[in-house]
């Protein structure tokens, strides 16, 4: 499967601004791994996954087709990052004890990740992969980022976007499901970092391709009576969906 690398040109912003995972999912994963000697994350990204993952198990191999990502990923000793596509990894067979992948599996060929995942994984590994949507920081300013999300730079959501929207449940997981409990993702933003946040959009990017122009600064506008100081920090909050299993 040709790898359609949508986030390759603005990969330095995806380091800066897209927000960190909970560190009680990476606790609870590994708590359900049989081991915690080696973990791959799939396309690692900027390494948001991966470096929570660091903090549980002995290694972490993260992995990325885009060599931008990785190139702009944060080091940690515990981690190896390497170039490599969803569907061949270049893991052993039978030697990863949990495999993650942290809002991507829609752009992958997925029975040829699945297929990958059941290789690498030891006898009942385990085997994570989640998505979060819209976030949400307060009615007034959610409206207006909704517009922008289905209105603005709606037209350029890839297909593949509809399986976050549907929150992973229409994908075919064929592994032992386990429940997990409900999380989410929470940060704290001021106008400056949402900006930079919705920059990273796969939408917004491919906007700014086809029209030679930015879609986020006027929504930026549109907020500042609603936000108040630009510097002010406000609470945002993504829940995510998360599908595990046992291989």
């Amino acid at each position: 499967m040709t790898f359609r690398d949508h986030f390759s040109s603005a990969s330095p912003a995806y380091a800066a601004f897209r927000p960190t995972y909970p560190a009680e999912l990476f606790r609870m994963l590994a708590e359900r791994a049989p081991g915690r000697r080696l973990a791959w994350d799939c396309a690692t990204g900027s390494g948001q996954a991966a470096l929570g993952l660091a903090g549980q198990f002995k290694r972490v191999v993260a992995t990325d087709a885009s060599r931008a990502q990785v190139a702009s990923a944060t080091p940690h000793p515990a981690v190896a990052y390497r170039v490599a596509p969803a569907e061949a990894s270049g893991l052993a067979d039978g030697t990863v004890d949990l495999v993650t992948a942290a809002q991507a599996l829609h752009w992958f060929d997925i029975p040829g990740f699945f297929a990958e995942a059941r290789r690498v994984l030891v006898p009942r590994g385990a085997i994570a992969v989640w998505c979060y949507g819209l976030m949400t920081i307060s009615p007034e300013v959610d409206r207006e980022v909704a517009r922008f999300y289905s209105e603005t730079v709606g037209p350029y959501w890839p297909t593949e976007r509809a399986l976050v929207e549907a929150g992973y449940r229409t994908i075919d997981f064929p592994f032992e499901e386990f429940p997990v409990p409900e999380m989410a993702i929470e940060a704290q933003f001021d106008l400056r970092r949402l900006a930079g946040y919705l920059g990273t959009w796969s939408a917004t990017l491919r906007f700014r391709e086809d029209q030679g122009a930015d879609p986020v600064g006027p929504l930026i506008d549109s907020l500042r009576s609603l936000w108040g100081p630009s510097e002010q920090g406000r609470a945002v909050r993504w829940p995510l969906s998360i599908r595990a299993g046992y291989a």
